[in-house]
């Protein structure tokens, strides 16, 4: 009996001993992960005129476990600074884009946010790290299924997740105090631009389908009046839909 228990105590002590270890792996490797993306801060300061972003932004991409969001057979590069495949021709951005993105925002706790393009729901969890609320919208339906699901698994209760053409953004839910797409549009949607809030942002990347575009942020002033600022090339996949 005394040798069944020593055999259990020391099987319970090699499990979480690997667990531990487990996270450890990934705790390094999201902080190498951090260390990248302020690496290409640095870099593209003349692009984001900073050389750093936001800690509370900084914070949330050292916290959310990307290799969550990733697949399984991917996860070995999870915390690479680059985009990976999600499978349905879509990907998960790379941290540095996902970091700036929410960055140029500009997001606040008190903040309800809109994401067209859930994706993953990498940068919904970031964002709900961040916001009192995320609305995000996903129009190919095993994608907004899983990732509903991984959300709500990883206790992001505040990140809802709707099947959808985002191009009509979420109208019932507005007005948006920040907007954010995940997918390249040839022109900044009207509805989308109609549901941000006086006052808040929207960042978009706008050009051709499968060519370079580029980061552009719209901002709306307290008069419904609206401004836009080129930030960077980008490459991201197209914003689909029929519009």
């Amino acid at each position: 009996m005394m040798l069944i228990r020593l055999t259990l105590i020391f099987l319970l002590a090699l499990a979480t001993g690997t667990a531990t270890h487990a996270a450890d792996t990934y705790r390094q490797a999201r902080q190498s992960m951090v260390q990248a993306i302020e690496a290409n801060v640095r870099q593209t300061s003349l692009y984001l005129d900073r050389e750093a972003l936001d800690p509370r932004v900084m914070a949330a991409m050292a916290t959310v476990p990307r290799h969550e969001f990733v697949p399984r057979s991917h996860r070995k590069h999870a915390y690479k600074n680059r985009p990976l495949p999600i499978g349905h021709g879509q990907t998960i951005s790379q941290p540095y884009i996902v970091a700036i993105m929410t960055d140029l925002i500009k997001p606040k706790p008190h903040h309800r946010i809109l994401e067209v393009g859930t994706g993953s729901g990498y940068q919904a969890a970031i964002l709900a790290e961040l916001v009192d609320q995320v609305y995000s919208i996903e129009i190919i339906k095993p994608l907004a299924e899983s990732a509903k699901t991984r959300l709500a698994g990883l206790g992001y209760d505040n990140a809802r997740v709707r099947l959808g053409d985002g191009y009509y953004g979420w109208e019932e839910r507005a007005p948006f105090d920040a907007i954010v797409v995940t997918a390249a549009a040839s022109y900044i949607p009207p509805p989308l631009l109609k549901q941000l809030k006086p006052g808040g942002r929207m960042i978009i990347p706008v050009g051709s389908r499968f060519m370079v575009q580029q980061l552009v942020v719209v901002e709306k002033d307290l008069k419904g009046k609206f401004t836009t600022r080129q930030i960077l090339p980008v490459r991201f996949v197209p914003l689909t839909g029929k519009h």
